[in-house]
């Protein structure tokens, strides 16, 4: 892997928050409105480092292996690490040990394994998830479909405890342009209205916004951006 030097990453996550701040005014809202995690997947521990180092206080990995790997060469104060890729329900176990918050809970079996891994893990209860959602349309996104969402909350509020959910994630459409990815923007956060009045939930996070579009997510209401780009430059593989 090819790492960019500790100071262009301190002036790329400088930039990053410049931007936040400002899409947060353009929103009403402030930069302490919204959290940014950096999007730590292929990048080499010491990358990880000089962004924790400037002020990154979430890590974001899509792989449970390299997750493991790198923690286990962990030697700094540790970040709250979040799991945004898809997992599989064989792995909920280790992504429990691992993890600090799984992004990326889309169906009622991977909740239960996740709840059946915290059973044996009563340290890290209650444990946060986030429901993804599939609200570009395109197949080969993950996440569940919006009209199936109510049913997922139903299920995992009246069998599963152990299980927090925090929120609603997304990853805006490839395809479109601006008004795509904003309106799957928007279909999130009226989901999250639609939601916090069924259930009673206050699902305090919104994770939607990437390096291309985090600014739009932000004026549309995200409340923490992913960004991998943007702080670690292009990934080498």
């Amino acid at each position: 892997m090819v790492s960019i030097t500790p100071e262009v990453i301190r002036d790329n996550i400088l930039r990053t928050r410049e931007r936040i701040a400002e899409a947060a005014l353009r929103s009403g809202r402030t930069a302490d409105d919204v959290a940014l995690l950096g999007v730590s997947k292929f990048q080499p521990i010491e990358s990880l480092y000089a962004a924790v180092e400037n002020g990154v206080t979430m890590l974001g990995e899509s792989r449970v292996q390299e997750a493991e790997e790198k923690l286990r060469l962990w030697q700094k104060e540790k970040p709250l690490w979040h799991m945004v890729g898809h997992l599989q329900r064989n792995k909920a176990r280790k992504a429990v040990a691992l993890f600090d918050c799984v992004q990326s809970v889309d169906n009622a079996e991977l909740a239960a394994a996740i709840e059946r891994a915290l059973a044996e893990a009563p340290d890290k209860c209650p444990f946060p998830v986030f429901i993804e959602v599939n609200t570009s349309g395109e197949l080969t996104k993950m996440g569940i479909h919006p009209d199936e969402i109510q049913d997922l909350f139903d299920k995992i509020m009246r069998c599963y405890n152990l299980i927090e959910i925090d929120g609603l994630m997304t990853i805006g459409p490839l395809e479109g342009g601006e008004s795509a990815v904003r309106a799957s923007f928007v279909m999130l956060r009226e989901l999250r209205e639609s939601l916090r009045k069924s259930t009673g939930l206050p699902l305090e996070h919104l994770s939607m916004g990437m390096s291309g579009d985090y600014e739009w997510a932000i004026e549309e209401g995200s409340t923490l951006v992913r960004v991998g780009t943007g702080i670690f430059g292009a990934r080498s593989i």
